[in-house]
């Protein structure tokens, strides 16, 4: 009878009836092995969708240094991607065009993997690309091909406030894409994180820079909405933790930071950290409106939209009925333990190496 070599001095017969079925032939890439580490073998081979943005670059470092193969499906120029480059080992990280209005072209990066993560997203509209299509079209075509190809794993990112009734369509369409996904792959793990910040973030660096406008302007002056961020590095920990976990399949975490704050002491505190003059004043909703909606003419990427200020002046919602970072071995980051790393730059010269202490913390509310 033939046989097939399993491990060193181990063959198993070939007409031997297997004990795993599977459908698809294992590859070596998917056979732990070696120290972990970079160099090693994880025996994940995950393709993450979205990988350029925000949350990306953190989740592919993560899988990198403990030696995962990446897929990386990219629409953008070559030259964005050469910080996700050195993540990896050698011929670790797979760069793959493709068009996520094509099946075929999804079917391709997903066929050879065992988990697919979806991070696709954008802050604003575009004339090819609405919230719909971003949250709802393209989620709803990666979960259907990914449970054609028998992947086992499968995250989808969310928001903490997905809602049908909330004014942010953003919002609206995360909602939607969210039972679109649940319904195409049961088992999926759907992450909700709030408000995430970082170096490179959208959200504490969005507030800092309000500085060159005069001051902050803050519907009802910040003091009708809470907010609790969560470090993204967090984010990046909970997805990797989501995939070695197999009791996490089809369950909804909701990732929140340990803090929450009213909207007004949380800018405060920014400027603080950034030791900036806070000047806050109240601007009514149609008239934040009216000035994001110049923002929006930018034929580039617009700093404000009024989508925006819609769901920066949302209050965080809380799940007590739903798992979270603790639940994934993750013990949550303050905002006043990171928020240094993200403002420093933000400080003048003569308060470049002062102390993190010297600023006043935020006044936090119960969770």
């Amino acid at each position: 009878l033939p046989f097939c070599v399993v491990g060193p001095g181990i063959s198993v017969l070939a007409a031997a009836p297997s004990v795993l079925q599977q459908h698809r032939q294992v590859h070596h890439a998917v056979i732990p092995h070696g120290r972990s580490g970079r160099s090693s073998v994880s025996g994940i081979v995950a393709t993450v969708f979205g990988a350029t943005g925000f949350l990306g670059r953190y989740v592919v470092n993560r899988l990198g240094r403990i030696g995962s193969q990446v897929i990386i499906p990219y629409r953008c120029d070559q030259y964005d991607l050469m910080y996700l480059r050195p993540m990896g080992d050698l011929g670790q990280l797979l760069f793959l065009e493709w068009d996520c209005k094509d099946k075929d072209s999804i079917r391709r990066a997903v066929e050879h993997s065992n988990v697919v993560i979806n991070l696709v997203g954008k802050e604003w509209e575009t004339k090819n690309f609405n919230f719909e299509d971003e949250f709802v079209n393209i989620p709803t075509r990666i979960a259907q091909i990914t449970r054609e190809a028998g992947v086992e794993t499968l995250i989808h990112i969310s928001h903490l406030n997905a809602s049908m009734k909330s004014p942010s369509k953003y919002l609206r369409s995360k909602a939607v894409g969210e039972k679109a996904v649940r319904e195409e792959f049961p088992d999926a793990i759907i992450l909700k994180p709030s408000e995430m910040f970082g170096r490179e973030d959208r959200f504490l660096n969005h507030y800092a820079n309000m500085r060159w406008f005069g001051g902050v302007p803050l519907i009802s002056l910040g003091k009708k909405t809470v907010k609790q961020p969560v470090y993204v590095v967090d984010v990046a920990k909970a997805i990797i933790n989501a995939v070695k976990d197999p009791n996490a399949k089809g369950k909804t975490y909701a990732l929140a930071g340990p803090n929450r704050y009213l909207l007004y002491d949380m800018v405060e505190y920014i400027y603080a950290v950034c030791f900036r003059t806070f000047l806050p004043y109240p601007l009514p909703r149609p008239l934040y409106h009216l000035v994001a909606r110049f923002f929006e003419i930018n034929p580039f990427e617009p700093w404000l939209t009024r989508d925006k200020v819609d769901r920066f002046h949302t209050t965080d919602m809380t799940f007590p009925d739903l798992p979270g970072l603790e639940d994934l071995g993750i013990q949550p980051t303050s905002l006043e333990q990171k928020a240094i790393e993200v403002l420093r730059r933000h400080r003048r010269y003569r308060w470049l190496d002062a102390e993190l202490e010297e600023a006043k913390p935020a006044k936090t509310y119960p969770v």
